[in-house]
């Protein structure tokens, strides 16, 4: 090794011994007859001190050392007369008696500092300079922390890890499929897989009943803070069980995550029905951090010649609490906010129950006193509350609801990344309908087993079919969902054909799977975490490209490396490929 110790490794027990550091220069203070460095690497920063008296040829040396040079260093552990107690080094530096430059820098385009002066795309552009700064690799740390906890716990329970292919058959569920095109098979193409889902029921058919895998899957979608076209699955299967099977083992999972990577344990995973969630916080992935319910109020304000409450589907509201100070000017700000193309209100009522008992409204041309002291009623306020209100279709502004109650609760600091709320959301449709396609699509995939019960309601009412399926959510990110598997034939076949699937295209697309099923396969499910989502709550991000190596800009584009690329004339003859590009 060039080093004796790392340079986070030092301390007073050290004093007197003469060591080698390697690294990178994070700083250099010249200050009259003594320059001062700060020597960094991956475990820390040690201070280095070279000093005219004792060596005037190398503190000219070291004077000549820019930012991220890096070199190699010998001296003797001294003690330091200015303690810097921040760090774990503080309490020493190192009095240098050798000098070595490894390799020069340039000036690097931003401060690998903590706080930097780097935008987003310029970081990117030079990610392997943005992985130096401290955040960027505490994260991947923590990422590589989780990892070797969620190995440990799920092979202490049996758990079997096995690789499943990445060059795999493109079928038409679900996200685009990225596609590779196939040399030997000239007009044919593999797809990436979006989740190894088919794989891992075969492994149940083959036997092997506890299955995991730490995997990367791709999507070709547009993307977002939390989403990337390449990501990464804890992907899991087990035989033999039922539903409250997996929930108890992956809620132990989570459990174990969160009390040996963050010193933390949670409390109750409280489990909540699709239909409630969405009745509750219009959406299927509801933040429980904090209240602010839902109060539907169809029963107390129509038949009062307001055309907007009368003519809605629904009518539904949230408690600001405390709120009934906010300024005309801040609900009008409220009112834009919600008026944007990306939510799509029209508008917003509101009420206020004033600190002296009075309720005041928007609308008092409509509803007098007495009439809004039902709304009081409903929404339970007390002096100081503020009721703002959505009408319109019943799906359309319960969404735009839930994106209120969020920033709502956001500026009134509601939403703590240091406190965590866990919730299983159960019993999922089935099936959702496209308006594009005009038919019914699986709401999770084609391989969701519906409730028992709900199975003759496929061919009278499948809509209202509910699914063998859950969801984890924390903090309102969805953190894992899976379900329980069809592993019948005969049901799989009638899934597909209510799905539109021809008895051909099902056998060409998933025969094998269908075959499968004839030797004998177990009653199976099983569970996807989103290890990315996973990682950045635990980061306490809002994106998941700081959990990730090297990502990818909202484009699907890697711009430190320019990908994606066009390729040689020469490797589209080989692949007996043409390409046209036509325009947007």
């Amino acid at each position: 090794m060039l080093r004796t110790h790392t340079c986070g490794q030092l301390n007073i027990s050290n004093l007197g011994e003469t060591v080698t550091l390697c690294g990178w220069v994070q700083k250099s203070r010249d200050l009259g007859g003594t320059t001062f460095i700060d020597v960094r690497d991956r475990y820390g920063l040690t201070q280095l001190v070279l000093n005219t008296d004792t060596d005037a040829e190398l503190r000219e040396a070291g004077k000549q050392l820019g930012r991220e040079f890096v070199i190699k260093v010998t001296g003797t552990v001294v003690e330091r007369s200015n303690k810097n107690t921040k760090i774990p080094t503080g309490e020493v530096e190192i009095a240098v008696t050798e000098l070595e430059i490894l390799n020069a820098a340039k000036i690097p385009p931003f401060l690998i500092e903590d706080e930097t002066d780097g935008g987003e795309e310029l970081r990117a552009k030079y990610r392997y300079l943005d992985l130096r700064r401290n955040p960027i690799r505490n994260n991947l740390v923590l990422r590589h922390k989780m990892a070797q906890e969620i190995r440990r716990y799920l092979s202490d329970i049996d758990f079997i890890e096995v690789e499943t292919p990445v060059l795999i058959k493109s079928t038409p569920e679900g996200a685009r499929d990225f596609v590779v095109p196939s040399r030997m098979n000239p007009g044919e193409f593999y797809a990436l897989p979006q989740s190894p889902q088919t794989f891992k029921q075969l492994l149940m058919v083959s036997g092997f009943d506890r299955y995991f895998q730490i995997v990367k899957c791709f999507r070709d979608e547009d993307l977002r803070a939390d989403r990337q076209p390449e990501f990464t699955q804890i992907d899991c299967e087990m035989s033999f069980i039922t539903q409250e099977d997996i929930l108890n083992i992956f809620e132990g999972l989570t459990r174990h995550l969160f009390r040996t990577v963050k010193g933390l344990e949670l409390g109750d995973f409280p489990r909540m029905q699709y239909a409630d969630a969405m009745r509750l916080y219009g959406s299927d992935k509801p933040d429980t951090r904090f209240g602010m319910q839902f109060v539907e109020l169809n029963d107390v304000v129509k038949g009062k010649g307001f055309s907007i409450f009368d003519n809605a589907e629904l009518v539904v509201g949230i408690n600001a609490k405390g709120c009934a100070n906010y300024t005309r000017k801040q609900i009008d700000e409220l009112t834009e906010w919600m008026k944007r193309p990306q939510i799509g209100a029209t508008g917003l009522i509101y009420a206020r129950h004033n600190e002296d008992g009075m309720l005041k409204s928007s609308v008092d041309k409509f509803y007098n006193e007495e009439e809004l002291a039902k709304w009081s009623a409903a929404f339970e306020t007390e002096k100081g509350d503020l009721i703002l209100i959505l009408a319109g279709e019943t799906d359309k502004v319960r969404k735009q609801l839930n994106e209120l109650r969020l920033e709502v609760g956001g500026r009134l600091g509601l939403r703590d990344k240091n406190k965590f709320a866990p919730l299983w959301v159960l019993d999922f449709p089935l099936l959702e309908w496209d308006e594009e396609t005009e038919r019914y699509h699986a709401m999770h995939h084609p391989f969701t087993s519906p409730k028992p019960e709900d199975i003759a309601l496929l061919d009278t009412d499948p809509k209202n079919v509910r699914a063998n399926a859950y969801d984890l959510v924390i903090n309102g990110t969805e953190i894992g969902g899976g379900s329980i598997r069809i592993h019948d034939r005969e049901l799989q076949s009638l899934m597909f054909k209510h799905l539109g699937f021809s008895k051909e295209e099902a056998q060409k697309q998933f025969g094998f799977l269908m075959d499968a099923f004839e030797y004998g396969a177990p009653p199976h499910g099983g569970i996807a975490f989103g290890f990315d989502r996973l990682a950045s709550i635990f980061a306490g991000l809002d994106s998941i490209r700081d959990v990730i190596a090297f990502p990818k800009n909202n484009s699907g584009r890697d711009v430190m490396i320019d990908s994606p690329s066009t390729i040689a004339d020469a490797q589209l003859n080989e692949l007996k490929i043409k390409t046209t590009v036509s325009p947007a």
